[in-house]
């Protein structure tokens, strides 16, 4: 498929994202849609405390309306758009019950837990009927095998895993926004590479609409992106790493989430093992926080691991 349409649809999403921003952000505020600062987090952040939040409407808003003028509405286009939009939903409800209800955990985890479910298995049952194949490849040692029935479990686990790891990381200024940036830049060159135009449009769209979030998510940020952006990124990062056959890849692609996801992890086997904390606090991007660095010192790093992993992710995709 041609760049220029690669391009054209990520710099759509990125002007309706822009565009939106101070529509939505000011919306926001007079609903008093303010995020809720946990006092046991960093000192720092208390300042945050009332920026508006439930902001990854914006991107998901922008990343639908690029998808659909830009790709042909087949199956993989809606496999995609209802794995992101559908966990955007659920992070939706649990922004909407901490804002309105005043509860500071949201969904509870059941609550939560079934909703990412109900959208998997939709998935799962749009993966089936599309003869999605079962196949699993494994990088650089290009061995693959059939997985059969096993796929479909596998990649509900994979999508409850990937989408929380990555909401676990949104946790500074930028610091998803870029990260997810990059990583769906990858899949976009992925997908070209695989010629798969509805998978390169749509990671495109969400590159362009997490880039024109982030003018106003970067430090200091107007607007938070909430569970409705983070978990509607880590949805459609998930099926786009199936759709492209990178399921083992996202590992390495989105070697941060991971990092993030496995920091907190440890953080609790070893609180609840021993009574000591492996980290200052989890997830790991506050630990370097604690230990002097500051927010966009932690923030520009995690997006230069971003990049190398990245990077790393194509070579062995033999991409690059």
């Amino acid at each position: 498929m041609e760049l220029k349409v690669i391009l054209f649809t990520m710099g759509v999403a990125f002007l309706l994202a822009l565009i939106m921003g101070p529509l939505f952000i000011p919306l926001l505020r007079r609903l008093k849609f303010g995020q809720t600062i946990r006092t046991e987090g960093p000192q720092s952040h208390q300042k945050k405390q009332g920026t508006p939040t439930m902001g990854g409407i914006i991107i998901l808003i922008a990343l639908a309306i690029a998808s659909l003028r830009f790709s042909d509405s087949n199956t993989e286009l809606w496999i995609l758009l209802i794995a992101s939009l559908g966990y955007g939903l659920v992070g939706f409800l649990d922004d909407y019950i901490k804002i309105v209800f005043k509860r500071s955990l949201g969904l509870t985890a059941k609550q939560k837990l079934i909703g990412q479910l109900v959208v998997s298995a939709v998935v799962c049952v749009l993966l089936v009927t599309s003869n999605h194949s079962t196949t699993l490849f494994v990088p650089v040692l290009d061995v693959s095998f059939d997985t059969g029935w096993l796929y479909f479990p596998l990649m509900t686990i994979l999508m409850l895993g990937a989408s929380n790891a990555v909401n676990f990381t949104d946790g500074l200024d930028g610091l998803l926004a870029g990260t997810s940036a990059i990583a769906f830049g990858a899949f976009t060159i992925i997908a070209m590479n695989n010629t798969q135009p509805e998978a390169a449009i749509f990671s495109a769209a969400m590159v362009g609409g997490v880039l024109g979030f982030l003018v106003f998510n970067a430090h200091p940020a107007k607007v938070f992106m909430g569970d409705t952006g983070s978990l509607g990124i880590g949805g459609g990062l998930v099926a786009v790493a199936i759709m492209t056959k990178a399921e083992l890849l996202l590992a390495v692609v989105g070697g941060v989430f991971l990092i993030e996801i496995l920091s907190v992890v440890i953080q609790v086997i070893s609180f609840k093992t021993t009574g000591k904390r492996v980290f200052r606090m989890s997830p790991i991007h506050h630990h370097f926080e604690l230990v002097g660095w500051s927010e966009w010192r932690v923030v520009t790093t995690f997006w230069a691991a971003g990049l190398v992993l990245a990077a790393l992710g194509l070579y062995m995709n033999e991409v690059l």
